[in-house]
């Protein structure tokens, strides 16, 4: 992995940008805990919830809020600051998907923390993201070749239904996997800091959108702190949308980073595939809630509520880490890694009792 020529001169812009954004999630997460918990906006306890009292949700708006304000500003005064790179290679519509998109998600999501949305209303919001980014001119036009150097190029019709299917799949990546305290805050942080890297090797030599995924990093961490368990607020749909939409825009932006995106979120995307797999193979509807997602699947083979967020916390990390590996090596070694990390969780998703994977008997909020 070589970094490109101008990565340390940025290492001060990118540390600075961090930390402005963590401690502006830092102050705005408190703030918005106590509004939504005045108004009632919270998640009470079941028995497929691992809460024992009512949470304030919604905290998203504090992630969202502190990416747009610091990558949105960093942006707009790209010109006046010799060390913030330009978008090179990035279009005015595509930036406005990245962040007019990011607040329509956190906005969407948000209405359905209000109004608890059947599931119907919120996949035609999710979309509608996608038709949205794909009008602004997102799309995955090429991807990295997974078994040798160069790229795979797509055709126009396939590069949009696989954009589609990229953004709506990781919106409910992001939703599926977020079943405990901290746990797709901190994936989504892991996300966001491998992509930065990534961005700042010369394979990528993105060092814009580097700046992004950092800003992006700093937010997660700064509302990590009141989200890891206990939490005292969680994400909420406005901030797993949010999440998913944002991750999904970055992975596309300036160079073709899917695949490595797919590596390192390996465990959510893998999770979301097979419990909507089994919901339909047993005549269900793939948005029924149950206890079958990996995060519930470890808690009853034993782990405590902390080691099972830490352990899933590194393996993706170690994919992460091999991801960045895999960018400037053999390609294939992420489909093997992605291979080896489908069979661990199909592993532990078909252990345990059998009733965790019976759907559940309340009508509560679907889990899109």
């Amino acid at each position: 992995m070589t970094f490109i020529s101008g990565a340390a001169a940025t290492l001060p812009l990118l540390v600075g940008a961090f930390v402005a954004s963590a401690v502006i999630a830092l102050v705005l997460t408190p703030a918005i805990r106590a509004v939504v918990g005045r108004r009632g906006i919270v998640d009470a306890p079941n028995h497929r919830r691992v809460n024992t009292s009512p949470v304030p949700r919604g905290g998203g708006i504090a992630v969202a809020a502190a990416f747009l304000l610091v990558g949105g500003g960093l942006t707009v005064l790209q010109g006046e600051m010799a060390s913030m790179p330009s978008p090179a290679g990035i279009t005015t519509g595509q930036l406005g998907a990245l962040f007019a998109g990011g607040a329509l998600a956190a906005f969407i999501g948000a209405v359905d923390d209000v109004f608890d949305l059947r599931a119907r209303w919120q996949f035609l919001g999710q979309i509608a993201l996608a038709v949205f980014a794909v009008i602004l001119g997102i799309g995955v036009v090429v991807v990295s070749n997974p078994f040798g150097p160069g790229l795979v190029v797509f055709a126009t019709p396939f590069a949009v239904a696989f954009t589609m299917v990229w953004i709506v799949g990781m919106l409910n990546s992001m939703n599926f996997i977020d079943g405990l305290d901290g746990l797709s805050t901190g994936i989504a942080l892991i996300a966001a800091l491998t992509l930065g890297t990534l961005s700042l090797t010369s394979v990528v030599n993105q060092p814009y959108v580097a700046v992004l995924c950092i800003v992006l990093a700093g937010a997660l961490l700064g509302f990590l702190r009141f989200n890891f368990q206990p939490a005292s607020i969680f994400q909420g749909t406005s901030g797993v949308m949010f999440m998913g939409y944002t991750l999904a825009i970055l992975s596309i932006l300036g160079a073709a980073k899917v695949v490595v995106a797919i590596l390192v979120l390996g465990v959510p995307i893998i999770d979301t595939f097979w419990v909507i797999v089994r919901r339909l193979l047993s005549g269900r509807s793939p948005f029924t809630p149950d206890r079958g997602h990996i995060h519930h699947r470890l808690l009853d083979l034993g782990l405590s509520h902390r080691n099972t967020v830490l352990l899933i916390y590194g393996i993706c990390a170690a994919l992460g880490v091999m991801s960045l590996v895999v960018s400037s090596a053999t390609q294939i070694y992420a489909f093997l890694g992605a291979l080896v990390a489908f069979g661990v969780a199909l592993f532990l998703l078909t252990r345990g009792p059998r009733e965790a994977l019976e759907p559940d008997s309340y009508e509560g909020e679907p889990e899109v």
